[in-house]
């Protein structure tokens, strides 16, 4: 099943969230090359798709995991996690229906 994963940034993320996204790349590049990543991206915390300075607030994946379980521990694994970017996460099921 899919699983939305949305990771809150703490504020001033911005030098903690650049140190740890070569290993949070790398994990979602795994599930992609598994078949198993739907998307992934961050939100601008302005309204800018190059938010400079800034930064971001947050981010967006959306995966397939066997279980809402799976779907959390991986979460809580995840490097923005572990390095203090993300404050707040949320993880809940998600139903694709378009683009069929």
């Amino acid at each position: 099943m899919l699983y939305a994963i949305i990771g809150e940034d703490v504020p001033n993320s911005q030098e903690k969230r650049l140190a740890a996204r070569p290993p949070h790349i790398e994990r979602l590049k795994q599930l992609q090359e598994q078949g198993r990543l739907l998307l992934a991206g961050p939100f601008p915390a302005i309204d800018s798709p190059d938010p400079g300075p800034a930064g971001m607030s947050g981010s967006l994946i959306v995966a397939e995991f066997a279980s809402l379980e799976e779907a959390r521990r991986w979460a809580e694994a995840d490097a923005y996690v572990t390095a203090g970017v993300f404050g707040k996460v949320t993880v809940k099921p998600f139903r694709k229906t378009l683009p069929a």
